[in-house]
């Protein structure tokens, strides 16, 4: 199992990277490339959504990324350290730990874009799990990978 870690202050700007980094390990782990500009997208809007969250609440860690590749799959989760904050309570459901316990008043200016945000990544990914806790929060996307188109 490879992994590759990727942590930066949240600035919008930094998205960028973290979508070109992204994309380069998914490539180098055998992901499709029918299914790269998914990936760049989805990244792109997990890490967009986890700076929205850091800005509004004033949290100054950096986010983190982590890009794991196994036998037969890619994962990309990325970690926001909000806690309590960013998950809908429809998507808290069966989550232990999840955001929904979170005072919504505090996070209402972020709800709209996030709810939104966490839409356009399920669009583009079909393995993805959201999950919450006093530490902040983490989505997890993964995609299938075939072993023989991995590049040496």
């Amino acid at each position: 199992m490879a992994t590759v870690e990727l942590r930066f202050s949240a600035q919008p700007e930094h998205v960028r990277t973290a979508r070109l980094v992204a994309a380069a390990v998914a490539r180098r782990a055998g992901v499709d490339e029918a299914v790269l500009d998914e990936v760049r997208l989805a990244v792109g809007e997990a890490c967009s959504r986890a700076v929205g969250l850091h800005r509004s609440n004033d949290v100054t860690t950096p986010i983190r990324v982590v890009l794991t590749e196994e036998e037969k799959s890619f994962s990309i989760e990325v970690g926001d350290e909000v806690p309590g904050a960013g998950v809908a309570a429809a998507d808290a459901v069966g989550v232990p730990g999840a955001r929904a316990a979170a005072p919504a008043e505090d996070f209402d200016d972020a709800d709209g874009e996030d709810e939104m945000g966490l839409a356009v990544i399920r669009g583009l990914v079909d393995d993805v799990e959201v999950s919450a806790g006093a530490d902040g929060g983490t989505l997890r996307m993964t995609w299938p990978v075939s072993p023989a188109d991995v590049l040496s």
